[in-house]
Order: structure tokens, then sequence, then C-alpha cells
């Protein structure tokens, strides 16, 4: 088991084939870790389009996985499942969750920090890479685009294995994939 990465960030742009490969991370790993596998989703259903897309997303998994909603409350989801492997899916919306609920930023980071750090098991968290597009022309849009960014580098520096998806196809950025 010392091939089994503790903690692995998966990036990447907008349909890039993040979540699909960090699934077969968690799917790929031996025993005693056997389905069903847990799936911490951050997402929020406020739109027909996103209703769907979650939808689809539960539908590929099947019942190999437990889905937590857990918008906000990352921590608490993490926590609550410290010696068993989850998926976090996505860093992302977690982190405009945060800011749409006018958290504060740096203790959310700093309490996610601490509760990978104490993790037992693996974990997997996906996360956008938003840094590589234009600059965004709100001031909102560039402090989430700056934030990400602050959030995807602490992340990356704990990470064992750091992979960056680009049309479908995995590049190690930190460790083996």
């Amino acid at each position: 088991m010392s091939s089994v990465a503790k903690l692995t960030l998966v990036l990447g742009g907008a349909r890039s084939g993040k979540s699909r490969y960090a699934e077969s991370l968690i799917a790929a790993l031996p025993p005693p870790w056997n389905p069903p596998w847990a799936y911490v989703a951050t997402a929020e259903a406020g739109d027909e389009e996103m209703a769907a897309r979650i939808k689809s997303h539960r539908e590929r998994r099947g019942a190999n996985w437990r889905t937590i909603e857990a918008p906000r409350a990352l921590k608490a989801a993490l926590a609550a499942r410290a010696g068993e492997p989850v998926l976090v899916d996505c860093l992302t919306l977690w982190l405009s969750n945060l800011m749409l609920a006018k958290s504060d930023i740096e203790a959310e980071i700093e309490q996610l920090e601490e509760t990978l750090m104490a993790a037992a098991a693996p974990v997997v968290l996906v996360a956008n890479e938003v840094g590589s597009g234009i600059v965004p022309s709100f001031p909102l849009g560039r402090r989430f685009r700056d934030l990400q960014g602050i959030l995807n580098q602490r992340i990356a520096a704990r990470a064992e294995r750091v992979v960056l998806m680009v049309a479908g196809l995995p590049l190690a950025l930190k460790g083996t994939l």
C-alpha cells in the first residue's frame, strides 16, 4: 500500500476529465478499501442545467458510491469519514459557496488543511485551474480567481500527488500517475 497517495489533487479546466479521473483513482484502491466509496459533493442544484449535471454525475458513478452533500461544511464531511477513502468534487464550487456565504475563507482553508492532514485514508480532491484564462472584468471574479489560485497552491503543497488533466489526459505535476 506504500504506492497509494494519501492526498491527491486533480486539477484541470472545464470538461477536462477531472472528475472521471479522480473517481478512477479511488476505484483502483486496493483492499481493505472497497465500495461503497464516499463522494463528497460541493455542488448545489441552483438551476435546471446544474441539476442535470449533478444527475449525470450520480448516474455515471453508480451504486459503488455514497454521495455526501457538503456545499460548505467540507471539514465536517471529511472528519466524519477520516478512516475511509474520500473523493471531494470540487474545491472550486466549495470556495464559491463560501464566498457567497461571506465565510472567513482563510479560516476555512486552514481547517480544511488540518482535516486533510489528519485523514487516515486516501483523499482525492478535484479543483479547477482558473488562472490560465482571461483576467475577470469584475472585482468579485478577480478575487475568486486569486483565492482559487491560493487554495490550489496550498493543497498542492501538501499533496503527495498532483495531476493536471488536459483533454482527458492526466499529466503528473507531483508524484506519479
